[in-house]
């Protein structure tokens, strides 16, 4: 070892913690240079910005923020139902600003900053005396503010209005939306609480909790850290705060329109819940919440509720795209191994949700299965929610098509486009986690992020073509030689793993703590590291109990889930089968969907005996190989409009 240096092992596993071990290095610290996610941070920039801005301006979406106007008919109006979209066009406005936020901290804009200035000047001016905020219920019902949690997403608007303040707080260092939004959470905080004069409620939809918890993180206000505690806690507890409600409204609980309160995660307290169950986008959030209060709480009970959760999530209800919720009539859960196909709603934000809930997790104990799966989620479930031109984009993300499902440019309830813009315009807050003396490198993307560890300031810096090969090149940059343990994801998908510092080989097996090479030692200026994790197409089969895979193989490379669409193949889809034993080979083609790995194989095809073919016949078909292609499942339907299927039969 070069420096006279030496590397020590990882330690051995202990117990679970639930103080949190890391903490992410924020988005304004990293830098991204690759070739498939700074090329869609720069879509999200130049056109999914200004796209969902313009889409917003023809809705009436800005237009709610003029309070003091006269309301006109109403807009987007849903099935005769009390409850309409136009309730949550705050939640819209707050996720383009904190999308705005984080494009802003990675390449200034003037002309979008002085955008943001006059918006957040509007609701400035839109807040009441007293702290409220939502100009749903400023400017249509005043009435009736707070008199249904359970359907009217007040507190979910409120969380994501907090959400967009402390993200333009971090991104431009200015307070005037952090100072709108601290008002507002200081006014919630008299409204709800376990006090005589307040109610004892909390939202139908979870978001809120987790905001405060980021405004806690930023303002260090402990008021901010109990209130989210209190809406977690109070959740699912009897008598039922929901039935109260609707019985003050002169409803009965009975007519309740999704039937069970485990749509909304609190048909029990959160440490009774064992089944990850309802809706699929609050559960994450309301999950991602509990992680992040047992980081900040040392409470051992949210940890092992979360982990009980995750195992059943993981375990028998989550799709192989990292896609989650299999029904659209409760754009959720149904029954263990329910994850049909064609059907599939797994809807994009409950894939971002996965990916918040899964990167908390992964602060508290640095565990790499955490990781993996917020990989996974990221390259498939997500990622397919945005078209490559930045402008399209899919609600429910099917796992198989006949060529009906597309990407839309604009539907009643826009909520999946701002939810990934922001995910993509922070990508960069994912990448690395610090402790005191930790470094953690939990996605391999070419670029480099600014780091302060154990007092100094350094970069780590990445050369990779990552996810479509396995060799990444670090390189560290560091003002003065510093002492502390790099740790470097080795995914789950990765039966091999070759390591070297400074050209000296490193036993993978010995430095291997939780999913990660533990590399503790001196470091210096201009140190590198090389790793190569191998990666062949792999195969992938489902549990015997998901009806829909049997007989199935789907096709992964790395973090890729792979599909195939019948415009790159000679035959109908459900003509084609792989052998079991055929080859799969890579092949990267820079000049498709932007520069794509494919994987081609060798593929049967069976076709009638007799060209039209009889109905039934009692021989079975002919059998001729033919070369198929699959792409990434994430890049589907950008070309001619056809078939797709990520479950390929076998034989």
């Amino acid at each position: 070892m070069t420096h006279g240096s030496t590397l020590a092992a990882g330690p051995a596993p202990g117990p679970h913690r639930s103080k949190s071990r890391h903490t992410p290095v924020p988005f304004t610290a990293v830098e991204l240079r690759d070739s498939l996610w700074a090329p869609r941070q720069r879509s999200v920039r130049q056109r999914t910005l200004p796209f969902l801005f313009s889409q917003y301006e023809k809705a009436g979406v800005f237009e709610a923020l003029d309070v003091h106007l006269p309301p006109g008919p109403l807009r987007v109006p849903f099935n005769n139902r009390p409850t309409t979209p136009v309730m949550y066009w705050d939640s819209d406005i707050c996720k383009w600003i904190e999308t705005a936020c984080y494009t802003l901290a990675t390449q200034f804009d003037p002309a979008l900053d002085a955008r943001l200035d006059e918006i957040i000047a509007r609701i400035a001016k839109a807040q009441q005396p007293d702290g409220y905020f939502n100009t749903y219920f400023i400017r249509r019902e005043p009435a009736k503010r707070w008199t249904n949690l359970r359907d009217w997403h007040e507190l979910y608007c409120a969380g994501h209005l907090i959400e967009a303040a402390v993200a333009h707080a971090q991104a431009t260092g200015k307070q005037s939306l952090l100072k709108v939004m601290c008002r507002y959470a200081d006014y919630i905080a008299t409204v709800f609480g376990p006090g005589d004069a307040q109610r004892r409620g909390y939202c139908g939809h979870p978001e809120i909790e987790l905001a405060l918890v980021r405004l806690y993180r930023l303002t260090k206000e402990r008021r901010y850290l109990d209130l989210a505690r209190y809406f977690v806690d109070e959740r699912g507890r009897q008598p039922h705060y929901f039935d109260q409600e609707a019985r003050r409204r002169g409803e009965g609980p009975e007519g309740y329109f999704h039937g069970t309160y485990e749509y909304s995660q609190s048909h029990v307290p959160v440490r009774e819940q064992r089944q990850v169950v309802g809706h699929a986008v609050r559960a994450m959030y309301l999950y991602s919440a509990m992680a992040d209060l047992a980081g900040e709480t040392e409470d051992p009970s949210l940890v092992a509720a979360g982990e009980r959760l995750w195992a059943d999530l993981t375990g028998k209800r989550l799709y192989v795209t990292g896609g989650l919720g299999p029904s659209a009539r409760n754009e959720g859960f149904t029954d263990d191994y329910d994850l049909p196909n064609e059907t599939a709603y797994a809807e994009t934000c409950a894939a971002i949700g996965l990916i918040f809930w899964a990167h908390r997790l992964l602060q508290l104990d640095g565990d790499g299965r955490y990781a993996d799966m917020m990989e996974l989620a990221l390259y498939n479930g997500a990622l397919s929610g945005l078209s490559l031109d930045g402008e399209h984009f899919f609600y429910d993300n099917p796992l198989a098509s006949r060529g009906n499902h597309h990407r839309w440019q604009w539907h009643r309830c826009p909520c999946c486009p701002a939810n990934i813009g922001r995910l993509i315009a922070s990508l960069g807050e994912y990448v690395y986690s610090a402790g005191p003396d930790e470094v953690a490198v939990h996605l391999y993307v070419q670029g480099r992020g600014r780091i302060a560890v154990a007092g100094t300031n350094l970069s780590v810096v990445q050369e990779t073509a990552y996810p479509w090969d396995g060799t990444i090149a670090i390189r560290i940059d560091t003002e003065t030689a510093v002492e502390f343990a790099l740790r470097l994801r080795i995914p789950g998908w990765c039966r091999s793993a070759r390591l070297a510092v400074n050209g000296t080989a490193v036993d993978v097996a010995a430095v291997k703590d939780r999913g990660y090479a533990h590399l503790k030692r001196r470091w210096q200026s201009g140190d590198r590291v090389t790793l190569a994790l191998d990666m062949p197409a792999e195969r992938n089969y489902a549990h015997p109990d998901v009806r829909a895979d049997l007989g199935r193989v789907a096709l992964k490379r790395g973090p890729i889930v792979y599909c195939l669409e019948s415009v790159d193949q000679e035959v109908p889809l459900h003509w084609i089968a792989l052998p079991r034993l055929g080859q799969i080979e890579p092949r990267f083609e820079p000049n498709l969907l932007g520069g794509v790995g494919t994987l081609l194989a060798t593929a049967a095809v069976q076709r009638s005996k007799d060209g039209a073919g009889a109905l039934y016949a009692a021989a079975p078909p002919d059998v001729e190989p033919i070369i198929v292609r699959a792409i990434p499942y994430h890049a589907w339907d950008h070309r001619d409009p056809g078939e797709m299927n990520v479950w390929i039969r076998e034989i």
